[in-house]
């Protein structure tokens, strides 16, 4: 790895130790309690004194095989937790059937372990294992949005996918409210539930936040969080014909996981104030800090010199114009 990259990561490391030092001393999640499992805060609230001084979590999708950005944050997440007497969970963030494999599941738990790390707890002679599916909570997740639409912030929307994108606007021209917005509580209740049982083809409709259409961040011009995909799940096979958005899903994931510090990269940055509504709207005792961790970006990689005997092979990613190392590569 360069210089430059060594340092970025330093810096990154560096800010974020400052900001759990902070909060370990200022006793930010004492009384903090764990159920034992993911749940809501009623289900933590029954259990013991959380053992983990601090919840971190690494939450790849399983669409492919992981690349050398991946394997930075594992660094970092399982680092800070075990450096810190924590728990790092991974996560496999399983909301999009069609491009999710077993076989991607499979190799993100093998590169964890090449890396030194596992999620099993060790603190206090406890050995409870932490991997977790973002599918694991897909019934907490469904109720949630229930909710979001019996209190008045979400709605179905049935515009079609051209009209939705041409009346979101763009970063010089405000949204446009869908005709579907001010529908009642009762009948967006109804709609959902039809989404559910399989009333309607893919595409059809969706179900949306209601917040902003002339919002400067275009992520709270009404963001998707539930939409129609007819495809088996890896892990619940086709029990849902629905899935959530991957913006909806995560702070939820958080907040039942009990995590303390959800560390993501500065590309997610304008989507926090979304993070944030959620949880200020459904488990506002479960609220997760979201740090935004800037970004290593490699401009350049050594063909030798991480380990002898290991190669390293170039992909170039066309939509950043960057170089990425293949993680899995660099074990042939």
């Amino acid at each position: 790895m360069s210089s430059s990259a060594e340092a970025a990561g330093a810096r990154s490391s560096n800010f974020l130790r400052q900001i759990i030092e902070n909060d370990l001393a200022r006793g930010v999640y004492d009384g903090r309690r764990w159920g034992g499992s993911p749940g809501d805060g009623a289900h933590h609230a029954l259990g013991a004194p959380d053992p983990a001084r601090i919840r971190t979590r690494f939450p790849p999708e399983p669409n492919g095989y992981l690349h050398i950005g991946h394997a930075k944050s594992i660094c970092l997440n399982f680092g800070l937790a075990r450096d810190y007497g924590g728990i790092c969970h991974l996560r496999l963030d399983d909301t999009n059937p069609e491009k999710e494999e077993r076989e991607y599941v499979e190799g993100i738990v093998d590169a964890v372990h090449w890396l030194g790390f596992d999620w099993v707890s060790r603190l206090d002679g406890d050995s409870s294992s932490h991997l977790y599916h973002a599918s694991d909570y897909f019934d907490e997740m469904y109720r949630a949005a229930e909710y979001l639409i019996a209190t008045g912030h979400a709605y179905v929307d049935e515009q079609s996918a051209q009209d939705m994108r041409a009346n979101r606007g763009d970063f010089g021209r405000p949204g446009v409210d869908s005709p579907y917005r001010g529908r009642a509580a009762a009948e967006n209740l109804a709609r959902f539930r039809e989404m559910r049982e399989g009333r309607h083809p893919d595409g059809a409709m969706v179900l949306r936040a209601k917040i902003d259409m002339a919002s400067p961040n275009i992520n709270l011009r009404d963001p998707a969080l539930y939409r129609i995909r007819r495809a088996t799940h890896h892990n619940t096979g086709d029990k849902w014909c629905i899935y959530p958005m991957y913006a909806f899903a995560h702070p939820i994931e958080d907040a039942l996981e009990n995590v303390t510090h959800s560390i993501c990269t500065l590309e997610f940055e304008d989507q926090r104030p979304f993070y944030d509504w959620v949880l200020e709207r459904i488990v506002p005792i479960l609220r997760t800090p979201q740090f935004e961790q800037a970004r290593a970006w490699i401009a350049e990689v050594e063909q030798q010199g991480l380990e002898a005997g290991k190669e390293f092979a170039l992909h170039c990613h066309n939509h950043a114009d960057r170089l990425y190392a293949s993680e899995a590569e660099a074990r042939m």
